[in-house]
């Protein structure tokens, strides 16, 4: 891997953008193509960001032998075809989240990525974030004994119409895919892939989550009660108890830039560990953990683990099973 590694994106949504110009702010990266399924939108986005070449297809982008690694920032619903693509095409990749629809099509993308020997990576920027790096941390080192319970929420107040993607059965629509993945993957992160699920969700007329309560136990005696939400603004934070403390994640707590440590006997103590500054979102921490890799030569990352990814679909899929929502890439393969 040369020394400024070159980036393709695909896609030109509203997370496309935030990446793209978090990226631009790295070293040693350049941003040299963008794809988009029309000439005009990928266009229009190279212009915005001053990127040299704009592809009208997937294709291209795939076939571009200057890039080195693509980013994937299509609705999840297309996940799994755009980044088949690219790593059919020799290219190494990071996709956003959630992974894939399905844990069938995350476990497909896996093998082809270890069987092409190429670098993949779920965009979980929350796993990379230095602030959770020292939760991770600090619970190692016992700060709140042993975890017994996990509380995470994140809802969003709408309202979305019928033609929202959000409402479409065929692109993935729905609370859990689209946030819930985040309260999910914390609780994983914590405590790794739950031995029970239980889930109760309000549907949509056309079948997707509205409102989804989620409850996960662990063989250690461990709890989590996480929910997701498009038609309410809840207050996005996250808990962590212990048998000796608890952690506390205010609003956002997907990307943080602090928490608070309570231990009986101590005043609270609050961590900090960088923040986004200078006008970034925070996507440069997973963007500077694809970059070590590639440099070292690794095809996955050890804070986003593509075991780790393939775990929290499974979780996932047992939400959906059981809140009686199915999508139709399920009755696929």
């Amino acid at each position: 891997m040369s020394r400024t590694v070159r980036w393709g994106v695909l896609a030109t949504g509203g997370i496309a953008s935030t990446f793209t110009a978090d990226l631009q702010a790295m070293p040693d990266t350049e941003v040299i193509a963008v794809a988009s399924r029309t000439d005009t939108s990928a266009k229009a986005f190279a212009e915005r960001f001053g990127i040299p070449k704009a592809y009208g297809s997937w294709a291209e982008l795939a076939a571009d032998d200057e890039v080195d690694v693509v980013y994937v920032a299509t609705p999840h619903s297309a996940h799994r075809a755009a980044t088949a693509l690219c790593l059919e095409a020799g290219k190494h990749v990071l996709c956003e989240k959630a992974f894939t629809l399905n844990s069938r099509e995350a476990e497909e993308l896996v093998a082809l990525a270890r069987d092409r020997g190429l670098f993949l990576m779920e965009a979980m920027w929350t796993y990379c974030n230095p602030v959770v790096r020292r939760l991770i941390a600090l619970i190692a080192d016992g700060a709140i004994g042993d975890i017994r319970t996990v509380q995470a929420d994140f809802g969003i107040a709408g309202p979305f119409g019928p033609d929202h993607r959000l409402r479409d059965r065929a692109l993935g629509g729905g609370a859990l895919l689209d946030l819930g993945v985040y309260p999910v993957s914390f609780a994983h992160l914590l405590l790794g892939e739950p031995d029970r699920v239980q889930a109760d969700a309000l549907l949509s007329p056309e079948g997707v989550d509205l409102n989804t309560g989620m409850l996960l136990g662990w063989e250690s005696g461990a709890t989590a009660l996480l929910s997701c939400s498009v038609t309410a603004d809840t207050p996005q934070t996250a808990s962590v108890t212990g048998t000796g403390g608890r952690i506390d994640f205010p609003r956002g707590f997907f990307y943080p830039e602090r928490f608070v440590l309570h231990r009986e006997g101590h005043d609270p103590e609050e961590f900090t560990a960088g923040s986004a500054g200078d006008g970034l979102r925070g996507m440069q921490f997973e963007q500077a953990e694809v970059l070590r890799a590639l440099r070292a030569g690794e095809t996955e990352s050890p804070l986003v683990p593509l075991d780790g990814s393939l775990a929290v679909m499974r979780t996932l899929d047992a939400v959906r099973d059981r809140i009686g929502v199915r999508y139709p890439a399920d009755d696929i393969g």
